[in-house]
């Protein structure tokens, strides 16, 4: 059974990076075939992919937050991680880290997520 747990501050300051850790159990980062994914969602509003990390390693982001946005993995750890740039005061939103198999349009496996709020 794979699981993944979400860690990070949950307040950022405006213009700060936020940065998150999702740790994975029962299964490595590194297996063929499996991508391993950021997303967030706001209270009351839809998913947004942020990005992910492939099984070599390659990181790919979403267009609209790719100038601000890194996603990396330690192997060693069996972690990996996303940094948001210059955050702004906006709606909470939960951030989520998953496991694709085989492409982006699908998750199996979720963490439960962790809330981080940007004040004004």
């Amino acid at each position: 059974q794979v699981q993944l747990q979400e860690s990070g501050p949950g307040l950022v300051k405006p213009s700060q990076t936020l940065s998150l850790t999702c740790t994975v159990s029962g299964g490595s980062i590194t297996t063929d075939n499996y991508y391993w994914t950021w997303i967030r969602q706001p209270p009351g509003k839809g998913l947004e992919w942020m990005g992910g990390i492939n099984d070599s390693g390659t990181p790919y982001y979403s267009p609209s937050l790719r100038s601000r946005t890194s996603i990396s993995r330690d192997t060693s750890k069996n972690q990996f991680t996303l940094q948001l740039s210059s955050v702004t005061p906006e709606a909470p939103a939960v951030y989520y880290c998953a496991r694709s198999p085989r492409g982006w349009s699908t998750m199996d496996y979720w963490g439960k997520g962790t809330l981080v709020t940007v004040p004004s």
